[in-house]
């Protein structure tokens, strides 16, 4: 049951919303100097229902991420115009329909992933784009390649940088993570900032652009676009509170 604060969701409710926080982030974008434009939302969709998505994409929305495979593949069968992006840890069997189902993994956390992805995208003909997750606040609840281990492979013609080379279906376009839970504003930032200071030095030790930052939820986006996320992954500040 929704709080009594909270209006239901209507297509004129998350188109509202939809521009007043493109407006709010292309400000954030704008007052460091990066391009006003130079990002996307990913709109979440975690818990809510088909019909959602349906409405999200008519307001322009047409990046729908979501957290779990088997809840995801039957609105990917119903909306399959929308560009899918996985956003959740991927568990080793469901590698098989998530490369199936979406285009975008944001969720790569380790070598042995990496490799069954590409190994999977050969099989089925599918070329997804795959971003490395790096657990940048060392929070045990959180997945992700270890900080240490990646901040020393990044500079490195070493083992990240040999599997990345190895990849031919599979492609790892940059890097994605999230900032500690409760943290502020300007400890958001510094993560956000690390990960782009990561991807440049990946970028470096590779010899092959790496564009993607995909960073930033609804309590901390306009950190993460002041510090060059392209890739937003958005809610609550779209569709309110996940349904119980």
């Amino acid at each position: 049951m929704l709080p009594v604060d909270e209006p239901s969701l209507t297509l004129e409710l998350i188109r509202e919303r939809h521009e007043w926080l493109r407006g709010r982030l292309s400000q954030a974008a704008e007052a460091t100097g990066r391009d006003p434009d130079g990002f996307r939302i990913v709109a979440v969709t975690k818990g809510f229902a088909v019909e959602v998505v349906r409405m999200a994409v008519e307001a322009g929305l047409h990046l729908i991420g979501e957290n779990r495979v088997q809840e995801a593949l039957p609105k990917v069968s119903a909306v399959p115009a929308a560009e899918w992006h996985l956003i959740g840890h991927v568990q080793s069997n469901k590698v098989r329909p998530a490369i199936g189902a979406f285009s975008w993994v944001h969720s790569v956390d380790d070598l042995a992933l990496l490799r069954r992805l590409e190994a999977i995208a050969h099989d089925s003909g599918r070329r997804p784009e795959l971003l490395l997750q790096v657990n940048l606040s060392a929070e045990p609840t959180k997945s992700g390649f270890d900080v240490d281990w990646f901040v020393a492979q990044a500079g490195e013609q070493d083992e990240l940088v040999g599997a990345i080379r190895t990849l031919r279906h599979a492609r790892v376009r940059g890097l994605m993570t999230m900032a500690r839970a409760g943290a502020n504003e300007d400890e958001a930032r510094a993560t956000f900032r690390r990960l782009r200071e990561l991807r440049d030095r990946l970028e470096a030790s590779l010899g092959d652009p790496l564009p993607e930052l995909s960073m930033g939820m609804t309590a901390d986006a306009e950190a993460a676009v002041a510090e060059g996320a392209t890739l937003v992954r958005i809610g609550t500040a779209l569709f309110g509170p996940r349904p119980e």
